[in-house]
């Protein structure tokens, strides 16, 4: 009975401390994801798609009010001024106006390129939330770019919607910054790797403002984006993110 006891003990104990080492592994994803957020934000930033032949860039004007809500601006190149992407809760719009066109996004093109870069559709205005959508566990420590980084595995929830088979980030002990990420299929292949540098001060925080993505099987690809102003906690309504609004946000 005394052996019995203490084996179960033990695995309470196991279980606890497991349990416990999740909750934290998600906290440290949810203090580093929480740094590009705030509650509300404006941003102005450039994407550059490099490939092997050519590159352009493209520069965006960015509304979010999270977690349902975003809406981004072209505002450079003049063939591509105007378009507008926006997000209301679990719904996609572009508009396109060249065409004068509104395009719904279904589920099933979320993961498809947007403006011909290595985002997704699903990147830019994050329809899928590494916080709620993944658990997560902390597998090693490790130094990266000088940085000392917690290395945390997140695996997606048996309910969630999502394409990744797992995401590995690598995030820094001080300040809680993404630095690296690595995104898997659902067979464990490696399909796109993003880093993150240029750590400057925007607005009230500190956090990476030059990110490349790049996709693991298309050499001399990526593109890259980089922050050049964010004002966090920004005051905006909801109704700021509207169809009718695609149309006439400058």
């Amino acid at each position: 009975m005394k052996r019995a006891l203490f084996l179960c003990a033990v695995l309470l104990a196991f279980s606890s401390s497991l349990l416990f080492a999740q909750e934290n592994a998600r906290a440290i994803v949810k203090k580093a994801n929480d740094k590009f957020r705030g509650k509300s934000s404006y941003s102005e930033a450039t994407l550059t798609v490099i490939k092997p032949r050519w590159s352009r860039a493209i520069s965006l004007k960015i509304w979010a009010l999270e977690p349902d809500y975003a809406l981004i601006l072209v505002t450079k190149p003049a063939r591509d001024k105007g378009t507008v992407t926006l997000k209301r809760k679990r719904e996609v719009w572009n508009w396109i106006p060249s065409i004068r066109r509104m395009i719904k996004i279904p589920p099933s093109m979320m993961m498809q390129s947007w403006m011909g870069s290595d985002f997704t559709n699903d990147d830019l205005v994050r329809e899928s939330s590494i916080v709620e959508d993944y658990n997560h566990k902390i597998t090693a420590n490790e130094i990266f770019n000088g940085y000392d980084c917690y290395v945390i595995q997140s695996d997606p929830r048996p309910e969630a919607n999502v394409v990744w088979g797992k995401i590995i980030s690598w995030i820094s002990k001080n300040k809680f910054l993404f630095l690296k990420s690595e995104y898997y299929d659902e067979d464990g292949n490696l399909i796109k790797t993003m880093l993150a540098s240029k750590i400057k001060k925007m607005d009230d925080r500190i956090i990476p403002t030059y990110i490349e993505l790049i996709p693991n099987n298309k050499p001399g690809q990526k593109t890259i984006f980089e922050y050049h102003k964010i004002d966090f906690n920004i005051s905006i309504d909801p109704s700021f993110f509207s169809q009718q609004n695609m149309k006439r946000v400058r």
